[in-house]
């Protein structure tokens, strides 16, 4: 364990005391900054014409529905495109520098390297989950808002950073070029929303177990909303399990090259 912990407070390190954390995080309250208010704004004209017309659908008069899933939607939109840069150097970069080596030379295992890595990532993207989440905390002081259910889905949206983590640090350990693991990362962390859509696609009612099983829009629903289920807990425990395997194994075979 000291392994893993040495090399997460080095990654750590390396994103606090780096520019590219903060100038993402800057880009990430800018645009929330110029949305939050948009959405509160439509809210706000929302109720209005409740009261005057009263047939707006009843979910979207709740502040959770009418304006934080809405601003949760754009988290995941920022995190598709912000996560790939956070993690692109982790492997890519030391491969380009021959740091790489040293690290396989050092008295640590590749699954310690991997699992270092890896918490340190998660630490860089709960920071930007918790800048996203200062907005809405900041409407307490205007409006009472139901804790658990905002948390949750908030929860919910740090398990897909951390799914979108442990592909992308998979995509950064097959290359040496930045650039292709980032273009690679943003691939993965796109594409896994459409396996979903095979649901529809099929008439079997097998297959379509089988596809909404393995839907991350599906198990991410049910959290955003204010549930937690096990069975999306092991569904991301899952993901995350295998691409860190899978990355570990790349790690391991650069020891025998």
């Amino acid at each position: 364990m000291s392994g893993t912990f040495t090399i997460f407070k080095k990654e750590l390190k390396g994103f606090v005391f780096g520019p590219t954390f903060w100038i993402i995080c800057f880009l990430v309250s800018l645009i929330f900054s110029w949305i939050y208010p948009i959405q509160l704004n439509m809210f706000a004209q929302l109720l209005l014409n409740y009261v005057m017309q009263q047939n707006v659908p009843a979910n979207q008069l709740n502040i959770h529905y009418g304006v934080f899933l809405r601003v949760l939607s754009y988290l995941n939109l920022v995190l598709i495109f912000v996560v790939p840069a956070l993690t692109m150097k982790l492997f890519a970069e030391e491969k380009k520098m021959h740091t790489f080596d040293l690290l396989l030379t050092s008295p640590v295992t590749s699954f310690q390297i991997v699992i270092g890595k890896y918490l340190a990532a998660l630490g860089a993207i709960l920071g930007l989950v918790l800048v996203a989440l200062c907005y809405p905390l900041a409407t307490a002081a205007l409006a009472k808002l139901n804790w658990a259910p905002l948390f949750i889905a908030f929860f919910g949206i740090f398990l897909v950073g951390a799914v979108y983590a442990a592909m992308d640090l998979f995509c950064s350990s097959l290359t040496d070029n930045s650039l292709i693991a980032y273009v690679a990362s943003v691939i993965f962390n796109v594409s896994i929303w459409f396996v979903g859509i095979g649901a529809e696609a099929v008439d079997s009612a097998v297959a379509r177990k089988v596809f909404e099983h393995v839907s991350l829009s599906s198990h991410l629903s049910s959290l955003v909303e204010g549930t937690i289920r096990t069975n999306g807990l092991i569904f991301f425990a899952s993901i995350i399990v295998l691409f860190c395997f899978l990355a570990e194994r790349v790690v391991e075979s650069s020891r025998w090259r």
